[in-house]
């Protein structure tokens, strides 16, 4: 039996410059977001605005998530060498992610239950002061997502790669920062949550449609729900360990079986699972009947796999 240490990988890839850049837009970007979601939620409050309150608690979800995506950087960066975590830190972003996705759900059935009072019982919305808010919230997500969306372009090619096998070609996410991609993607969301409210705030200003304002808080917290149950499906199949279905698992067989075929070698067991947001992990079991051969020969069947850092291999020899 055989491993590949994964230690210095971690250190040379997972903690480098592009972590750092990434890690100070996303606690700036956090800080900016955060502020304007207190201005967002407490001008609905005081304007009477659901769509602006709903924009407010929509910032706050990205509020939340980016900055869990800040504290898994610096999480990461300062646990980088404690032995205690067998394949790194990463999954410190996944579970807080998993648990911001929950909370999500609970502030989508507020966001419901409010819109609905709305709908029921109208009061008076000052239109005018609203729409300056959303605005302004709507400028603030565009400052953002310019500041995330230009680390991200940096950092994607610092260490973007991409490999063939045979006559096929797979992309498996490699190089591409996750951690930072959600983030931008969140500010993104956020901006197209803000333009609702700001048509909603209008349409009730010139044509009268008090009903937009709160019609459009339920459209608000329908995105929150959609983007929580998405993020609930990612982080739990990672959580889970959900990852016998991606391409390179197929591929790991296929190049083992048929490289290695004169010898009448099998995969008799497999097992890969993701330790990173380009990494993943694999353990194997092969039956052969070559008397001489050896794991550094059965992993060079996928080392053209560059996100597998970490690999064990069995080999189990038949007796004709």
């Amino acid at each position: 039996m055989h491993t590949h240490d994964l230690s210095a990988w971690q250190h040379d890839h997972q903690f480098g410059a592009g972590n750092a850049a990434a890690e100070r837009s996303t606690r700036l970007v956090m800080w900016i977001t955060a502020a304007m979601m207190v201005v967002e939620i407490g001008a609905g409050w005081w304007f009477n605005s659901m769509a602006l309150l709903a924009d407010g608690w929509h910032m706050s979800s990205h509020a939340l998530a980016i900055g869990l995506s800040a504290f898994a950087y610096a999480a990461a960066r300062r646990y980088a060498r404690d032995p205690r975590f067998a394949f790194g830190t990463w999954k410190i972003e996944v579970l807080g992610g998993f648990a911001s996705a929950l909370l999500l759900l609970g502030i989508a059935v507020l966001m419901v239950v409010g819109s609905l009072e709305r709908l029921w019982s109208p009061t008076a919305i000052h239109y005018p002061e609203a729409i300056s808010v959303a605005v302004l919230g709507l400028v603030v997500n565009l400052v953002c997502a310019r500041l995330l969306g230009g680390t991200h372009h940096d950092h994607g090619h610092d260490h973007g790669h991409h490999h063939g096998h045979d006559d096929h070609h797979h992309h498996h996410e490699h190089g591409h920062d996750l951690n930072l991609r959600s983030a931008y993607i969140h500010v993104v969301a956020d901006a197209a949550t803000s333009v609702l409210a700001i048509a909603a705030l209008l349409g009730g200003w010139f044509y009268g449609w008090a009903w937009l304002d709160p019609a459009m808080g339920i459209v608000g917290a329908v995105l929150v729900a959609s983007w929580a149950r998405g993020l609930l499906k990612e982080t739990g199949k990672v959580l889970l360990d959900r990852e016998m279905d991606h391409p390179v698992t197929a591929e790991i067989r296929e190049g083992v079986e048929t490289t290695l075929a004169d010898s009448e070698t099998r995969v008799a067991d497999l097992h890969v699972w993701r330790v990173g947001r380009d990494a993943y992990a694999c353990a194997l079991t092969v039956v052969t009947h070559s008397p001489r051969l050896t794991a550094d020969e059965v992993r060079a069947c996928f080392s053209m796999h560059e996100e597998i850092r970490h690999s064990t291999v069995e080999i189990q020899r038949c007796v004709d």
